[in-house]
């Protein structure tokens, strides 16, 4: 019976030292998954690797020969002894594996509970097992499975509903002012990460146009390229404010960039339009006056981090919903990876009974001589129809006993009930199998 296997290190397993070795070999050109796919010991491979994560999910017959093959394929890629290297690592089998794939998927075991990127991380690394022929019956079943999952827990649950980090804060409580941040205009006072994380939401939800002003000219045109913006000098953000709706400033400054009176000035203009600040420096770049103004909003980054967290704990209760989700997923993945184990017989029993069938058309065509098209069409079909009909009952009492004590038993009686070819049955191929199991 193959086995399930998982073997992986992740961001609480393994220190970015040795993490970033991982992301090296991803985009020197290694091939890992087609190399690992060749281990004598295993069939099938899915491999994975991103900034905080390597894993390599596989299916082997023979399971300490299979798992200490990867393991020191492993090391070997990534310039490491075995022993340095197994510190390191976890190694998850069968039901185990199948539930780290699926809280992997529903991004339950990610840095940030509920982030979204990890599923389509690994829809591509699933694209490329496709394409390099390492994904089978198994696999393929499992990663699709994991899709699922993930859309039912997105769907069940609100882990992905709150803003966890304080530019995806912002960004959503831009969007509560404005209702709708198409069309908006958002300005970069300063351009340190936060800022810039901030900028990728704000353009993700609509904002149409990113200016940037900075002390560092160079830093400022290279963020504007970045977002197709525009720059500003420091000296003009007063007459920015005049068209911009939203303002992130994060600079260094000692001293608040942005005064109450500025802001005043430029409201007059603005035939008060909303005006929305969101503060994330240290000291604090916008006056606290600000604030009072009507129609201008104001939030710094303790605003921001209390947000932050209740979110963080509202993520946590629906993750807690999310794994009863995997367990009853997982479990119902592993009865049809017991059933597994019964198709090669019902395969075999399918084909002798197709054998028998087209042997028995063949002699009623030759008896009864040039029949019109029509009623050899009508023969097959009432044929086909009578084998399915009888081989009904003997599938459905296979499929039921995959999961009883007693299965090898049952599968003996079969074969000799049926005399079945043994061998016949071992030559069933992926695609026959595949065709069994999907039904």
């Amino acid at each position: 019976m193959e086995r399930i296997v998982l073997i992986g290190l992740n961001h609480k397993t393994a220190p970015v030292e040795i993490r970033e070795k991982f992301a090296a070999v991803c985009v020197d050109g290694t091939a890992p998954l087609e190399q690992i796919e060749k281990l004598p010991q295993v069939k099938e491979a899915f491999f994975i690797s991103t900034c905080n994560r390597m894993e390599v999910l596989f299916t082997t017959s023979t399971l300490d020969q299979g798992i200490g093959q990867v393991v020191r394929h492993l090391a070997a890629l990534y310039d490491e002894t075995p022993g340095a290297l197994k510190p390191y690592l976890y190694i998850y089998l069968d039901h185990e594996a199948v539930k780290h794939l699926f809280r992997v998927a529903c991004s339950l075991d990610s840095m940030v509970v509920g982030e979204p990127q990890i599923l389509g991380q690994i829809k591509g690394a699933y694209r490329d097992a496709v394409e390099a022929k390492t994904s089978g019956v198994i696999l393929n079943r499992l990663l699709h499975r994991s899709f699922s999952v993930a859309k039912r827990v997105r769907t069940e649950t609100q882990i992905g509903s709150s803003a966890v980090s304080i530019s995806y804060a912002a960004v959503q409580l831009a969007k509560k002012i404005f209702n709708n941040l198409q069309g908006k205009k958002a300005m970069l006072v300063g351009a340190g990460e936060m800022a810039e994380l901030a900028a990728e939401h704000l353009l993700g939800q609509g904002v149409s146009e990113i200016v940037v002003a900075n002390r560092t000219l160079d830093r400022a045109l290279a963020l504007a390229r970045r977002f197709k913006g525009n720059t500003v000098p420091l000296e003009e953000l007063g007459q920015e404010l005049s068209r911009v709706d939203i303002i992130i400033s994060s600079t260094g400054s000692p001293e608040p960039v942005i005064s109450a009176q500025q802001v005043r000035t430029q409201m007059r203009g603005r035939r008060n339009r909303p005006l929305f600040f969101i503060d994330i420096a240290v000291p604090r770049d916008i006056d606290p006056e600000v604030n009072r103004i009507d129609n201008v909003y104001l939030y710094n980054i303790d605003d921001l981090q209390s947000i932050v967290e209740i979110n963080l704990s509202q993520r946590q209760k629906e993750a807690t919903r999310a794994e009863h989700i995997i367990e009853a997923e997982a479990l119902k993945f592993e009865g049809w990876l017991r059933t597994l184990e019964v198709v090669p017989t019902i395969v075999s029993l399918r084909r002798k009974a197709e054998e028998i069938r087209n042997t028995e058309i063949l002699r009623t065509y030759g008896n009864l001589h040039s029949l019109p098209e029509e009623q050899m069409e009508a023969i097959d079909v009432l044929t086909r129809s009578i084998v399915n009909k009888l081989l009904h009952d003997p599938i459905l009492f296979l499929k039921r006993t995959s999961a009883r004590a007693r299965k090898d038993f049952y599968l003996d009686i079969t074969h000799r009930l049926f005399n079945l070819d043994e061998e016949q049955v071992e030559m069933v191929d992926d695609e026959a199998q595949q065709s069994v199991v999907s039904r």
